[in-house]
């Protein structure tokens, strides 16, 4: 193996419940495949995070130590290969939250989940994602997990990392289906890039140039990724 992306489920706020695996696994299937895909002649593996339990859990944050754990059992398995964090909804912050580990080189967060951080005791850590590579997708319709609360958090990532970029999906709730092929190209052009030195495509090149907010508002145009399909 020559990479590995780790699928981050979402979870819950606060719960101690554990989470089904098919329901978990149902929930990140979808980009799991097209990742497979992708990546299945540069040797990608792809696994599924199964949390101890749904909630993240106030300081417990144990989503993000789940995700930990996964990136060093992928070093243990695999040895030095890089990691990419893929994570939706809650697996979204779980992700940002765990880009600081060493085998870790990218992060792709789908809807992610956030706190306000205008009430917050303390805002969402940032300077993990140092030397990584982010990527942040989000519908602008999400009613779910609030868009400007990822756009807030990227315009900080991107004072410390001038590697940040988000895109937002226009009119796309939180599954993100209504552009479901396009969410899906992005996500396998960003990924492939990151993990293999693949080229992007150019709007991938552009929001990652464009200062802000040009970068973090970067719209997800209809057919995205139609030229790239083999």
């Amino acid at each position: 193996m020559s990479g590995a992306v780790l699928l981050l489920p979402g979870g819950d706020e606060v719960s101690g419940r554990r989470p089904s695996p098919l329901l978990a696994a149902a929930s990140v299937r979808a980009v799991g495949r097209r990742l497979a895909h992708a990546g299945r002649g540069e040797g990608l593996a792809a696994h599924v995070v199964h949390y101890r339990c749904r909630g993240w859990n106030g300081d417990e944050a144990n989503l993000a130590r789940d995700a930990t754990w996964a990136a060093d059992e992928v070093v243990r398995r695999y040895g030095d290969v890089p990691v990419c964090l893929v994570g939706i909804g809650m697996g979204g912050r779980a992700g940002l939250r765990a880009g600081g580990h060493d085998a870790v080189n990218s992060v792709l967060a789908l809807a992610p989940w956030l706190p306000d951080e205008r009430v917050a005791a303390t805002p969402e850590p940032v300077k993990q994602l140092v030397g990584r590579q982010v990527l942040i997708v989000h519908g602008t319709n999400d009613g779910r997990t609030d868009p400007e609360l990822s756009f807030r958090l990227a315009a900080r990532a991107k004072k410390a990392n001038r590697d940040v970029c988000r895109f937002e999906v226009h009119a796309d709730g939180h599954g993100l289906h209504q552009y479901r092929d396009e969410v899906l190209a992005l996500a396998a052009d960003f990924v492939m890039g990151a993990l293999f030195g693949r080229a992007v495509s150019r709007p991938v090149r552009d929001a990652f140039a464009a200062p802000p907010p040009l970068g973090l508002r970067m719209p997800l145009a209809a057919g995205f990724g139609k030229s790239l399909r083999k």
